[in-house]
C-alpha cells in the first residue's frame, strides 16, 4: 500500500481510456473526499469513488450506507462489517500487547485510544464502485490552474528560507515540493478533517485491509505518544493520511525530519518540517538532482504504439532514433538518460518521455496521471508554459457500463484473458492493442467510444 492517500492508485486505468479510477489497488486506497488531490486520487488509479450519500440527519457525515462493498471481499459483506464493529472495543484493547513493544505507554495508550468508535462510513469510502469517471486532461485543468499556480508562488516566497535548505540538504527541486503541496491539500486547506487514530483504529479492525492498517494505527500512536504532534494535529483522509503533503503514519515514520532543530517532526503545522520531510522521501526514494521528470514529445506519423510501455525504456538518443522530438522544438539536455515512452491520450494526444524522478513522484503516488500532474505544475511554478500539443476534448468517457462492455468484447474474442470488472489496466490496454492491430487501427490501447463501436461490429 502507498504512503499517500490522495492522487493514489494506479493511473493505467487511465491511461487505458480517457479516464480512469484512481487510488491504488495495493495501496489501502488512502483517498478522502477532502482535497483535488483525493478526489483525483479516487479517478486515477486503482481507487474507487464513492456514490454521494445524503447527509446525516444531523447535517454532519453521511452514515454508513448498511449495504455489501463492491469488492465481493467476505470482510466487506454488511454482515461482517456489523460483527466486527460490535468487537470493536476488545479489538483496539487486544492491541495493546503490540503498542507495548513499539515503546508506547500504557497511560498514553489509554489516553489515545478512549472514546474511539467505529467510523463505518469508512467502508464505503473504501470499497466504492465509480460508475462515470473523467478525462486525464479534465483533471490536468482541475490541477494546475491559474489560483493555484498564484498560491504557490507566494508559498514559494514566504518560505524561501525553508524551500533554501531543504534543497541543499537533500538535493530535491523547490518546486516539486511545492507541487505536492499545493495537488496533495491546495496549499494545506483541504487536508481532511477525521480522526487519524480513529479511521485508522476502524480499518484495523473492520474490512478487508486490518493487517495493513494496523500497523498504520499502532504507528499513529507511536506518533503522538513520542511527542511530535499533538492528537488534534492529527486529522486527514479516511485512510489516515494527513498534513499539507498527505503522510501516512507509517510513512512519517520512515521520512519525517526535524527541518528546524525544535525536536519535533511537525509536518502539519510546521513549514520547516513540512519541506524538509517531504524532500527526504523523495531523496529517498532516489531523486536526481538537477535533473527534469520528463518532456512533452511529438510523435511521428506511423509511429509503433507498442513502444509506449513503462517496461520497455530506452536512451534519449534510441527514442530520437525512433523520430520523437520535444514539442517546444528544444534540444534534450541528455541523450543517455534513459526514459520510456508515455501515451496518454494515443494517437490523439501528446506524448511525453518519462525519466527516473517521473519514477520517484510515482512512488510518491502511484499514478502516472498524478505524477504527470505534479511534473507540470512544477514546471509552470518555475515559469515554464502549458503542454504545447492539444488534448482531444472531444472524446467521451466511458461509463462504468461501457468499460465492462468492452472488456466483455474483447473477452468475447479472444483478446482479453482476465475477468471483465469495469477496471481498466495494464491486461485491458494490451488486449485493446491486440484488437487495434488485428483490424489495422493504430495499436495505441487508447479506450475511446469509437474503439467500443468497432468491437460491437458498427
Amino acid at each position: 500500500m502507498s504512503n499517500r492517500a490522495g492522487v493514489i492508485i494506479i493511473a493505467a486505468t487511465l491511461l487505458c481510456s480517457s479516464g480512469g479510477a484512481f487510488v491504488s489497488p495495493s495501496y489501502a486506497q488512502s483517498s478522502d473526499n477532502n482535497g483535488v488531490s483525493n478526489f483525483l486520487g479516487n479517478l486515477f488509479s486503482g481507487q474507487k469513488t464513492a456514490p454521494q450519500a445524503a447527509p446525516g440527519p444531523d447535517g454532519g457525515p453521511p452514515p454508513w450506507s448498511g449495504e455489501d462493498g463492491a469488492s465481493g471481499h467476505p470482510l466487506m459483506t454488511a454482515s461482517a462489517i456489523r460483527e466486527a464493529a460490535a468487537n470493536f472495543p476488545n479489538c483496539v484493547a487486544s492491541m495493546w500487547p503490540d503498542a507495548a513493544r513499539r515503546n508506547i505507554s500504557q497511560e498514553n495508550f489509554q489516553r489515545f485510544t478512549a472514546g474511539l468508535e467505529p467510523d463505518l462510513r469508512i467502508m464505503d469510502l473504501m470499497d466504492s464502485q465509480p460508475e462515470f469517471t473523467k478525462a486525464i486532461w479534465d483533471y490536468l485543468d482541475i490541477l494546475v490552474n491559474d489560483n493555484r499556480l498564484a498560491k504557490g508562488r507566494e508559498i514559494l516566497a514566504k518560505y524561501k528560507p525553508q524551500f533554501d535548505a531543504a534543497e541543499k540538504a537533500y538535493g530535491v527541486d523547490r518546486y516539486i515540493i511545492a507541487s505536492i503541496w499545493g495537488i496533495e491539500s491546495n496549499y494545506s486547506t483541504q487536508m481532511g478533517d477525521r480522526n487519524v487514530v480513529n479511521s485508522t483504529a476502524t480499518l484495523a479492525c473492520i474490512g478487508r485491509r486490518q493487517a495493513y492498517f494496523k500497523d498504520e494505527f499502532l504507528t499513529a500512536l507511536e506518533i503522538l505518544n513520542r511527542g511530535d504532534l499533538r492528537p488534534e494535529q492529527m486529522r486527514g483522509s479516511w485512510a489516515g493520511a494527513f498534513g499539507p503533503t498527505q503522510f501516512m503514519p507509517t510513512a512519517f515514520k520512515r521520512y519525517a525530519v526535524d527541518g528546524d532543530g525544535d525536536g519535533r517532526r511537525d509536518v502539519v503545522d510546521n513549514a520547516a518540517d513540512l519541506i524538509a520531510s517531504t524532500a527526504n522521501n523523495l531523496r529517498k526514494d532516489g531523486w536526481q538532482t538537477g535533473r527534469s521528470w520528463g518532456y512533452e514529445v511529438v510523435l511521428p506519423q506511423g509511429f509503433n504504439f507498442m513502444l509506449a510501455d513503462k517496461s520497455k525504456a530506452m536512451t534519449i538518443a534510441q527514442w530520437q532514433g525512433q523520430g520523437l522530438v520535444r514539442a517546444d522544438g528544444k534540444p534534450f539536455p541528455d541523450s543517455t538518460e534513459k526514459a520510456y515512452l508515455l501515451a496518454p491520450a494515443g494517437t490523439q494526444g501528446p506524448g511525453f518521455l518519462m525519466l527516473q524522478n517521473f519514477r520517484v513522484i510515482m512512488k510518491y503516488n502511484p499514478a502516472e496521471a498524478y505524477a504527470l500532474a505534479i511534473g507540470h505544475f512544477a514546471d509552470r511554478l518555475r515559469g515554464g508554459p502549458p503542454f504545447v500539443q492539444p488534448w482531444p476534448r472531444q472524446e467521451r468517457v466511458l461509463s462504468r457500463a461501457e468499460r465492462l462492455e468492452l472488456q466483455q468484447l474483447l473477452a468475447q474474442r479472444g483478446f482479453y484473458k482476465g475477468t471483465p470488472d469495469g477496471q481498466f489496466g495494464g491486461q485491458t490496454r494490451e488486449a485493446l492493442r491486440g484488437f487495434q492491430a488485428s483490424i489495422g487501427a493504430p495499436a495505441d490501447g487508447f479506450a475511446s467510444s469509437d474503439v467500443l463501436e468497432r468491437l460491437r461490429g458498427r
